[in-house]
């Protein structure tokens, strides 16, 4: 796969990931204080595409950010060792990096998105 914006196409252009050496590196909105812990929709931000997602976790000391990893974890049927914020950690909008295979993480991000896009 190709990073968005170095001649990746107009599809890839709108994922909210990239696959960047060994790992994936998922950019996401989080707003924590929800009612439920999801994952939703591609979602624009300034940054680019996000991935929305929601955490009952309050803000403080780290919380929404722990809740964030498990539940992406989670999602991806991967280790929670796996996923970690390495950008955004005090912003709404984040980058996980998530280790282990990336083209298999980058396949079961698109397959997980398929259901939210049709």
């Amino acid at each position: 796969m190709t990073p968005a914006g170095a001649g990746a196409s107009a599809d890839e252009a709108l994922l909210p990931y990239r696959v960047a050496g060994g790992c994936v590196i998922v950019r996401v909105r989080l707003t924590p204080r929800s009612s439920l812990d999801a994952v939703g929709e591609i979602t624009p931000t300034a940054e680019g595409p996000a991935l929305a997602v929601r955490v009952r976790a309050v803000p403080s000391d780290g919380a929404a950010n722990d809740a964030l990893q498990r539940l992406m974890a989670r999602w991806l049927d991967l280790p929670a060792s796996c996923v970690r914020v390495t950008g955004g950690g005090k912003s709404r909008v984040k980058s996980l990096t998530i280790d282990g295979d990336a083209d298999r993480v980058a396949a079961r991000i698109r397959e997980r998105l398929k259901p939210a896009a049709a």
